[in-house]
């Protein structure tokens, strides 16, 4: 996973994995959040905002049967380390 927030346009880009194109999207909010759709999977989570709308990652998470925990933590990153990529890999929850 990949995260990337541009501190100047105030928008966080999540791929979720790497594709070479987009072929649809579904607007999560009308103005804040949009996932980009590759073959009807989501691929991306573009975030507008996001200091101050990480709950739609939860929305997100729910819709698609994401990993909400992941969401967060990549975004989380993206925003500690702004105008850079962050790239993670997070694992399977261990068995209990």
């Amino acid at each position: 996973m990949k995260a990337d927030y541009d501190s100047q346009a105030e928008a966080l880009s999540i791929d979720l994995v790497e594709v070479d194109r987009w072929d649809d999207g579904d607007p999560i909010d009308d103005t804040y959040c949009n996932v980009a759709l590759r073959k009807g999977r989501p691929v991306n989570v573009e975030l507008l905002n996001p200091r101050d709308r990480l709950d739609l990652l939860e929305v997100v998470a729910d819709k698609y049967e994401l990993d909400a925990e992941a969401l967060r933590v990549a975004a989380e990153a993206a925003l500690a380390a702004p105008d850079r990529p962050v790239t993670l890999d997070i694992g399977a929850r261990a068995a209990a």
